[in-house]
């Protein structure tokens, strides 16, 4: 466990605070006269810092094996917010932090500056702060704020284009379905405290397993009761934030309305934290502890077998070409819901290697065809036909996107379904199986068919080579290399890193201890 004096235990405090505090000073920044290039530079400058402070939070998980904690104010759990990370909350608050600097990057180069650019920027630090905050919290209420936090600036981010009326229209539905998501789980908290007298992670398991902690006890109520009510409202509001069958209908529009790097984000990121949740939920809250834990792995698999099967057909039944780009998300995230389904280390650590691939092939494939996007000024299929051949660029950047989310080998995603297909086998489960390779040949004939027409069809007419700024060139480039070196280094990195992360997610143990050490400080207080 590390030391709670280390300069390893702020880590995550510090992760969270500096995007929120840049989001204040932007604002402040802007009064004060700083220009578009000096916003810019201030947000890049915080997305640079996050970033080493979430790779440094993972290598220190990593190292000691235990979740890193912090108690805010020095109030230890479960009366003050407890930050509780272990591999799995760290490698995604990693993925975050480094995907989030590149879509800063991006977007130096790609937005225009219409006088508001600085409230751009804010809105995506408060983004960045609410998804850090969700996977390094350890407290269920502290993830309801923090999720709300993600949610209602990424609501202004889809209509951040006020002149667009499509994407005002699509941010309007976003944010009536998430406010009613987000008052369920509200719900579910009140139900859960009531029951349980704590709406701590690790003092829920510790309730729910009949455990006795300082403070709360073994529980103020019927805590079986409780949980069956927080069971189903909380799963409601989590499937809603992670598009999971049947509440993914709002993501094919707001997705596809919001500007191209707004479109990276939400795909590539922001409907990570539904899922990280539903997770937490089932792996750490309950854990085994409650004959309630056997039958979400089974929800999972139906949710994301229907998820999947229904976000590949769909694809290929769409002309916009945003669009077929979000609903393989829903197809996605079905995958990824299958292989968390399973139960197995070996599911867990494949499902989060998943995720990684197809956040970083995800952003990339937005990226590069919302620049071609820009250049013919449709969203049409038909009418980007041969825009891959106006710039080579461009083109290959599309073509390495595509066919990494099409599963080609060696690149990245064809290294994490693989590792999904050995883990549906070694499980005995054919039902996930059939469906992971239904939706598999479904989604690569779409992927196929918008290489073809983009970068292989012939145009209709001549065109003219897309110009893009130095910023765009250099994220898709990074992209691109990465998702090459997550399939060449897969054998290393799965066994060092996805593997330990599936490892303590799926063993609570570490966790509650962790918990326990500091609850455990209540009874040296003096009456």
């Amino acid at each position: 466990m590390v030391d709670p004096a280390a300069p390893e235990a702020v880590l995550p405090a510090l992760a969270v605070l500096t995007p929120a505090v840049t989001a204040f000073a932007l604002p402040l920044a802007h009064i004060a006269g700083l220009g578009r290039r000096g916003v810019e530079a201030l947000a890049l400058l915080s997305s640079i810092i996050t970033g080493f402070f979430s790779v440094k939070l993972l290598a220190a998980a990593l190292s000691d094996g235990t979740p890193l904690t912090y108690c805010f104010g020095g109030w230890p759990p479960p009366l003050g917010i407890f930050y509780e990370v272990d591999v799995t909350g760290a490698l995604l608050g990693c993925l975050t932090a480094c995907l989030m600097f590149l879509i800063v990057l991006f977007s130096v180069g790609y937005m225009e500056d219409d006088g508001r650019l600085y409230l751009y920027y804010t809105l995506l630090m408060v983004v960045e702060a609410g998804m850090l905050g969700c996977f390094y919290t350890g407290d269920f209420f502290n993830l309801f704020v923090m999720i709300e936090v993600t949610a209602i600036s990424s609501y202004a981010l889809v209509s951040y284009l006020r002149s667009d009326r499509v994407a005002v229209a699509a941010s309007l539905k976003y944010a009536v379905y998430g406010a009613l998501a987000t008052t369920a789980y509200f719900a579910a908290t009140v139900f859960a405290y009531g029951s349980m007298g704590t709406l701590n992670m690790a003092d829920m398991h510790a309730k729910i397993a009949g455990i006795p902690t300082p403070l709360t006890g073994t529980g103020f109520a019927n805590v079986g009761l409780g949980l069956l009510v927080f069971v189903a409202l909380a799963l409601y509001a989590f499937t809603y934030k992670s598009a999971l069958f049947p509440n993914h209908f709002w993501l094919p529009e707001a997705h596809s309305s919001a500007p191209t790097p707004v479109s990276a984000l939400l795909s590539g990121l922001v409907v990570n934290v539904g899922i990280y949740a539903i997770v937490r939920f089932t792996y750490t809250v309950i854990g085994g502890a409650s004959a309630v834990g056997k039958y979400l792995p089974i929800a999972l698999l139906a949710t994301g077998a229907a998820s999947a099967v229904i976000g590949g057909l769909l694809m290929n039944l769409q002309r916009d070409v945003k669009r077929l780009i979000a609903y393989s998300t829903v197809m996605n995230l079905g995958f990824i819901a299958l292989g968390y389904g399973l139960s197995t280390d070996l599911g867990v650590a494949a499902a989060t290697y998943h995720l990684v691939t197809h956040a970083v092939a995800k952003a990339m494939l937005f990226m590069s065809a919302g620049l071609a996007i820009a250049c013919v000024g449709s969203r049409n299929l038909s009418d980007l036909e041969g825009v891959g051949r106006a710039s080579p660029f461009i083109g290959f950047m599309i073509g390495v996107s595509t066919l990494t989310l099409a599963g080609v080998p060696p690149l990245s995603v064809f290294m994490s379904e693989y590792a999904l297909i050995t883990a549906m086998v070694r499980a005995g489960n054919y039902f996930a199986l059939a469906a992971f390779l239904t939706a598999y040949v479904s989604g690569a004939v779409a992927y196929l068919k918008l290489l073809y027409v983009t970068c292989v069809k012939p145009p209709r007419k001549p065109r003219t080579e897309i110009r893009g700024r130095g910023a765009t060139y250099s994220v898709l480039t990074i992209l691109a290399v990465a998702c090459v070196a997550l399939g060449l280094l897969a054998p290393l990195i799965f066994r060092s890193v996805f593997m330990p992360a599936a490892h303590t997610l799926m063993n609570p143990s570490q966790y509650l201890k962790a918990f326990l050490h500091y609850a455990s400080t209540l009874t040296s207080y003096s009456p």
